[in-house]
């Protein structure tokens, strides 16, 4: 598959993601031809875990040294610590809210929604995450649906790990769409 070629994919994520969230879209992405690159708070290897299964990943850029107008589309893990330590970052937080302000996709998965409250950009969006954190997405105005795979205007929401595939084949889907190539392409 290279339907992602020539695309850029930025992938928001901190110590204490869930590998599986992490991992499968980040293969998913690079399978499909995407450059995907691994934005955090500080340089170095992050880690993550899943049920069984731990590892990390190497950062590659810093939020600090990062915009929005550099990618095509961005993916938010969960993992209860990973947004938990994100949404208390300004840059962080207003990087995600970047890619709404220029109609780019985003994927969130599990925890990742978190991210989408702290920018405030879920009023009146149809959404999904872990059910933990629905009332925080409702009072944030969001439309919280219990669901695999939701998507609202390139948004795209999914619940926890076991709706991986659904959620990785709607983020390529999304990535691939065209319309968020030119915002890209203004900025370079």
């Amino acid at each position: 598959m290279s339907q992602l070629n020539g695309k850029k994919i930025a992938f928001l994520a901190t110590n204490g993601f869930e590998y599986s969230e992490l991992e499968q879209p980040w293969q998913a992405c690079k399978d499909a031809g995407a450059d995907v690159e691994l934005i955090s708070l500080e340089m170095g290897e992050i880690s993550g875990k899943t049920s069984g299964k731990e590892g990390t990943f190497t950062v590659d850029k810093i939020i600090s040294e990062v915009s929005a107008l550099d990618y095509n589309g961005l993916v938010l893990p969960g993992g209860l610590q990973n947004p938990d330590t994100l949404r208390t970052n300004e840059q962080a937080v207003q990087f995600v809210r970047d890619f709404f302000k220029q109609g780019k996709p985003v994927g969130a998965i599990c925890h990742g929604p978190w991210m989408l409250v702290e920018a405030d950009v879920v009023k009146n969006r149809k959404v999904t995450s872990y059910k933990s954190i629905k009332t925080d997405l409702i009072n944030a105005g969001a439309n919280w649906v219990d669901q695999e795979c939701v998507c609202d205007e390139g948004l795209v929401t999914s619940r926890t790990p076991k709706d991986l595939p659904a959620f990785c084949a709607k983020i390529i889907e999304e990535f691939n769409e065209g319309k968020h190539d030119d915002q890209v392409a203004e900025a370079a």
